[in-house]
């Protein structure tokens, strides 16, 4: 059997790609391909805009596909939200989509936008997000660009936004926020039911959040003696309980430590090992991590 797998083409392409190669998958595609080859024979792969997936996953084009929850939900297509993988185009955090006008504008709430107009490629979340809070507005599509119409072509605008450095240097501010989205996997309701198929979603999405465990974390081996052990294992943070064995030198005198932490805690964390005995300390990369 084969699982028509959607990818989305675009912003979130190449880190999806790397995630895929962490959790296993090779995949190869030249600029201009829509069809990428992968080592799975039982994968077919299309690559499509993030904002059409649920279209085609709902219609049964795809099995199943990547893209943004706020894509699902602007849609108003009916898919399985199969479970979330939080990554994006710049790191590994969810991506706002803000309301946000000019520095100089006197907008300072949702409610002082009565009669105004709106930019943005989230028009249906955005009338939601307006009707919600009892405010009449227009509401239109943006092209691209978004950030470059106000104060002239719109009075504020409903854009994504990761970092919010890109608004600051269109010198906009934001004044709220109306929807968070992650990257999810979404299925064909019908193809969910299929046990193949389902089987087939559920052990890749096992690698890629294993992958995606893995993204900010290391692996750390040390060598103790045993007199300072129980100072080690009280300065080793762990996903667990580290692992400790014996190391063969006759007397059983000093242990290997093997532990998965934090990256960011690591340049802290060796210096301190190492005044408190530890030696033959080594950091390696993961691919995966699955709980």
């Amino acid at each position: 059997m084969i699982l028509k797998l959607g990818l989305p083409k675009g912003s979130l392409q190449e880190s999806t790609f790397n995630i895929f190669k962490k959790a296993g998958f090779n995949i190869k595609a030249t600029s201009r391909s829509y069809y990428p080859d992968i080592d799975d024979k039982e994968i077919n792969l299309t690559l499509v805009r993030a904002q059409e997936m649920a279209r085609y996953v709902y219609e049964g084009v795809f099995d199943a596909g990547l893209t943004g929850e706020d894509w699902v939900i602007e849609s108003g297509h009916s898919v399985k939200i199969v479970d979330k993988l939080i990554y994006g185009k710049q790191g590994l955090r969810p991506v706002r989509w803000v309301l946000a006008v000019p520095e100089s504008s006197d907008i300072k709430s949702v409610k002082d936008l009565r009669g105004k107009r709106i930019a943005t490629e989230l028009v249906n979340t955005t009338k939601k997000y307006l009707k919600k809070n009892k405010v009449k507005a227009i509401v239109e599509f943006s092209w691209g660009a978004t950030e470059a119409k106000p104060p002239f072509l719109a009075d504020a605008i409903v854009e994504l936004t990761e970092t919010g450095s890109s608004l600051k240097a269109n010198n906009l501010k934001i004044i709220d926020t109306v929807l968070e989205s992650t990257t999810v996997m979404i299925a064909n309701k019908k193809s969910w039911q299929d046990k193949w198929k389902k089987n087939k979603i559920e052990n890749m999405l096992m690698l890629l959040k294993g992958a995606l465990n893995a993204e900010e974390k290391v692996g750390l081996k040390l060598n103790v003696s045993k007199k300072n052990l129980d100072k080690i294992l009280k300065i080793l943070p762990a996903l667990k309980k580290p692992t400790v064995s014996y190391l063969i030198d006759g007397k059983e005198e000093w242990l290997a430590v093997e532990v998965v932490i934090d990256e960011k805690k690591v340049r802290e964390l060796i210096p301190q090992l190492k005044s408190n005995g530890a030696q033959d300390i080594i950091e390696y990369p993961l691919n995966k991590v699955i709980y």
